[in-house]
């Protein structure tokens, strides 16, 4: 498995969007998550759902457009991959883009790449 496996992992993750089994399917179980709107760490799929309902729970807001990430950086060493890039929530109108910086750390778990950790910081 190569780098271009590893863009192909999160590009492949962001076009599951809004179909948690199929997002999920690219996260380790035991993954842990620092992501700009929780309070601390986050560890393991229950607390990744934890926050997701919260975030329903809030006012809503118009749904993007798009999320792409864009601006890839990554490395593989053996079976640990690191992938950095932006991640781009586009909306209509004249709405501005909402863009994060993310760091994603992968293991490769039989013949695919699986997220273990997840860094995300909104850009201000």
């Amino acid at each position: 498995m190569t780098v271009a496996d590893l863009i192909t992992t999160i590009t492949d993750m962001y076009r599951c969007l809004g179909d948690r089994p199929a997002f999920d399917a690219h996260l380790n179980p035991g993954l842990t998550i620092w992501e700009s709107d929780a309070d601390g760490l986050l560890s393991g799929l229950a607390a990744l759902d934890d926050l997701r309902d919260r975030r329903a729970a809030q006012a809503p807001a118009p749904s993007p457009v798009t999320v792409a990430p864009e601006q890839f950086h990554a490395d593989a060493w053996g079976d640990t991959g690191l992938v950095r890039y932006v991640l781009r929530a586009r909306h209509g109108g004249d709405r501005p883009d909402e863009c994060f910086r993310v760091t994603d750390v992968l293991r490769r778990e039989g013949d695919a790449w699986r997220i273990v950790h997840h860094h995300a910081e909104a850009v201000r």
